[in-house]
């Protein structure tokens, strides 16, 4: 599909032809003659060097459209995209494709130790990339400190030169997100699977949807989360349900009650990595399979497809995924990282990231905020599932508004101390923020509406992000009588 550009000349044709043209001049010459002859020479001489240099891998191809429009052709197919709900016409989504494909061209021609490719995300722009397939909520100070010395570097520690728990049987197959920006609770549910596999033996596929429907204290499902606060509801918990029984959907849904209560693979603790210390970080993943944040909105990182990833990145965290082991290839070092957008992505699944690099923060923020969950011994005995729970009923805000159960109502237009109009915080016993637009957890009372945030307290500089409000629906007219109304104010 390439259209060739002529090979460059080999060495002798290129003597040949400086020969052949009469630089060489044996005649006695002028000055001026010896000066111009001069330049001429070292003229030729770097054109020489160029030539002889060049390789053809380092030639950016040209396609004709023909040829784009046949490769995007069999891309969609072989992605099951012949259609798409993105919005944008056929010939849009061919010239997004077609100017990724460029931009792929022009950075495999740089004889990198990555390649990129046309994975499932060549038909998006970057800007829709990111905000499809980016979930994380690693804003600086957003997680409580939990660091551990456990792996912090000693003299005298002896690391194995490399490590792949895959190999060991702690990490399960590759699972796929979707468009739901759940990254992160696909790094904490992978974690726990694979301490439980080195603990117990058994590698169990566990469900990232009960994090998406039932951890909403701090997390938001689709919206965002954090590794840190879903290894908390686990704790809490008690435990978490396989896959198998309360399987993916990919979008945010109503927490099912009965199954979150299976408990089936628990947890003692967790614990955050030294932070900025990529040294603490190969010797937790010597140990076990380690959540971490990264910054993975670069577009090389978008359409990256093998080899050691050295691309452009920075250290705006946005997006949860696991080291699962080290190695060293060609003399660069680097981390198996398992991604969670499917084995169309990378290299099956995953990308090797370059480690060690001159930078505490590691590629992409690697070595920013890692952490991993703990455990000493066998899951407790498995109760089976329970019967469904009475259905709870919804939270009444006054005599014409409710919001669903386990939801506070927050007043959104207020008129003289008389509420017109209703909203609900997605948190039971929230507290209501003055903006009539944000609501905090009850034990982040503290709500700082102009960063966003609640706190424990006034001079608590830590805090996790306010929760939306949405809507309250309207009661029946039946239902307009005298009622115990359970609402907050503000």
């Amino acid at each position: 599909v390439y259209i060739k550009s002529p090979p460059p000349l080999p060495l002798s044709s290129t003597l040949v032809l400086l020969t052949s043209s009469n630089i060489i001049n044996t005649r006695p010459i002028s000055v001026m003659g010896t000066f111009q002859s001069s330049q001429t020479m070292a003229l030729l001489f770097f054109l020489f060097i160029a030539l002889s240099t060049a390789s053809p891998s380092s030639i950016i191809p040209q396609r004709t459209d023909e040829e784009v429009m046949a490769l995007y052709d069999q891309w969609r197919a072989n992605h099951g995209k012949l259609h798409n709900n993105l919005g944008a016409e056929p010939e849009n989504r061919f010239h997004i494709f077609k100017d990724n494909l460029k931009y792929i061209d022009e950075i495999n021609a740089q004889n990198l130790p990555y390649r990129l490719g046309l994975n499932v995300f060549a038909d998006l722009t970057n800007e829709e990339y990111r905000s499809r397939y980016l979930g994380g909520r690693f804003a600086a100070g957003s997680r409580r400190n939990r660091t551990s010395n456990r792996y912090l570097p000693r003299l005298g520690d002896e690391l194995p030169d490399s490590i792949d728990w895959r190999a060991k049987g702690a990490v399960a197959p590759v699972k796929d997100q979707g468009s739901c920006g759940s990254c992160w609770a696909f790094s904490t549910v992978a974690s726990v699977e694979g301490i439980n596999q080195i603990v117990t033996g058994d590698l169990i596929a566990l469900s990232e949807q009960e994090l998406v429907d039932c951890d909403k204290s701090y997390n938001e499902g689709c919206n965002g989360g954090l590794m840190d606060y879903a290894f908390e509801f686990i704790i809490n918990n008690g435990g978490l349900d396989t896959e198998e029984d309360y399987p993916y959907y990919g979008f945010d849904s109503s927490c099912i009650q009965y199954k979150k209560n299976a408990r089936v693979v628990s947890i003692d603790g967790y614990e955050d990595v030294p932070v900025n210390n990529e040294k603490a970080l190969q010797k937790a993943a010597s140990k076990q399979v380690v959540s971490v944040a990264i910054e993975g909105g670069g577009r090389s990182f978008q359409l990256y497809q093998s080899g050691i990833f050295t691309g452009r990145c920075g250290t705006d965290l946005d997006h949860g995924v696991n080291v699962v082991g080290y190695g060293s290839e060609g003399g660069v070092d680097y981390w198996i990282v398992r991604n969670s957008w499917g084995a169309n992505w990378g290299e099956s699944g995953y990308v090797r990231m370059q480690r060690n690099i001159d930078s505490p923060t590691g590629l992409c923020g690697i070595a920013m905020e890692p952490s991993y969950p703990t455990k000493s011994g066998p899951n407790p005995p498995n109760p089976g599932p329970t019967p469904p729970s009475p259905v709870k009923p919804p939270s009444v805000c006054d005599e014409y508004y409710t919001c669903p159960a386990a939801e506070t109502c927050c007043c959104i237009f207020e008129f003289s101390n008389l509420c017109l109009e209703w909203g609900c915080c997605p948190l039971e016993s929230a507290t209501c923020c003055d903006d009539h637009y944000s609501c905090c957890p009850h034990d982040y009372p503290i709500c700082n509406v102009r960063a966003g945030t609640c706190s424990k307290s006034k001079n608590d500089i830590f805090g996790v992000k306010a929760m939306r409000r949405t809507a309250a629906a309207a009661r029946p007219s039946w239902a307009h009588r005298d009622v115990t109304v359970g609402k907050s104010s503000a």
